[in-house]
């Protein structure tokens, strides 16, 4: 099967499934192809809400996020971000961390959101993530889980989480994920040596060949990889990864999606919230577009696509491909002020 059939037939499976399950959530996404001809976001709402973690992970990207000097968002205002966003025609949630299985907060958010009305991807490493737990995320109105394991082997996966046995208990996580009915993503960084590795390969091959998507995350030297350039891809290294689609059922960031091809989905694709209500247009960036404590979602949005990274089509990675990019997003502060950040000539008068 071509690698737009192996796309297409994912999605439309996919979407069968939301029409069912969720069509208050359906009947917004059969809306994105207008919305984005009128030059409007049909952006994934990526939530950290509750930066606390059981793990150290190499790659940490949120490794200097935690602010206990700042409130975070309660769940009334997140109650009041979900109508907003419902308003605007937006219609997914990924609900990050942080582990968000070892926060309290998880189910008080997801029932403020009025889960009917979203199709909600939770991540999660898997070290919480037993049957009974399941049961209860499917009852809580949470759709996919997107688990991360970063090698076919436990030795490799356990050395860069850094935690021994997380790769069992992610293993068992995959049982538990679909005998509940949840729908399931893995999640796994690649750097430049990992992608051309036989063990990628042996990796992508297992799990699609158990009718799992693989969605696939390019390093960036940010957070606790902060400075490891080494692991950068370039141009050459993602048409490989592009190679790749043709026989297996994996994906990136700027794989198209929903017949469409955006590129780089910052903005347009998704925004990242953080837990103190910063909103930043790329998860791997410490750039905020504003505050959703001060400003409508509408507004920051507006905003957004008025810098040029985020309005114009961008078929590459900075945070992944660009070193010099990435060098200028390196500050003490977090957040980066957008008006601190962008030049003049980058933003679109």
């Amino acid at each position: 099967m071509t690698k737009s059939n192996l796309v297409a037939q994912s999605e439309e499976q996919k979407r069968e499934k939301l029409k069912k399950d969720k069509p208050l959530a359906y009947e917004k996404v059969c809306k994105f192809s207008d919305k984005i001809k009128r030059g409007e976001s049909i952006a994934i709402l990526q939530f950290q809400f509750d930066y606390k973690c059981n793990f150290r992970c190499t790659h940490c990207s949120i490794s200097d996020r935690s602010d206990p000097s700042r409130k975070a968002l309660q769940a009334e205002e997140v109650a009041n971000i979900a109508k907003q966003a419902d308003e605007l025609g937006l219609a997914r949630w990924v609900l990050t961390g942080g582990e968000p299985l070892m926060s309290p907060k998880l189910e008080p958010f997801v029932q403020a959101m009025d889960p009917a009305k979203w199709y909600i991807s939770c991540d999660s490493n898997g070290w919480f993530l037993d049957q009974k737990r399941a049961l209860a995320l499917k009852k809580m109105g949470i759709d996919r889980i997107q688990l991360s394991i970063d090698g076919l082997g436990a030795a490799q996966h356990d050395e860069f989480r850094k935690a021994k046995g997380s790769h069992a208990r992610c293993m068992n996580a995959i049982d538990a994920t679909l005998n509940a009915g949840l729908d399931l993503f893995i999640q796994t960084v690649v750097t430049k040596e990992r992608l051309h590795s036989q063990e990628f390969r042996d990796f992508i091959s297992y799990f699609t060949g158990r009718n799992i998507d693989v969605f696939v995350t390019f390093a960036k030297p940010v957070g606790s990889y902060k400075g490891c350039f080494s692991g950068m891809i370039d141009q050459t290294d993602l048409d490989y990864f592009k190679s790749l689609q043709s026989d297996y059922r994996v994906f990136s960031h700027l794989t198209p999606a929903f017949g469409m091809s955006l590129g780089c989905p910052a903005v347009k694709g998704i925004i990242t919230i953080t837990e103190f209500g910063d909103v930043l247009g790329c998860q791997y960036t410490n750039i905020s577009l504003g505050n959703l404590r001060e400003e409508s979602l509408k507004d920051i949005l507006k905003r957004g696509a008025s810098i040029k990274w985020y309005k114009e089509q961008l078929n590459t990675c900075p945070p992944a491909m660009d070193e010099e990019f990435i060098k200028r997003t390196y500050s003490d502060k977090f957040p980066i002020p957008w008006n601190e950040f962008f030049t003049e000539d980058e933003i679109i008068k």
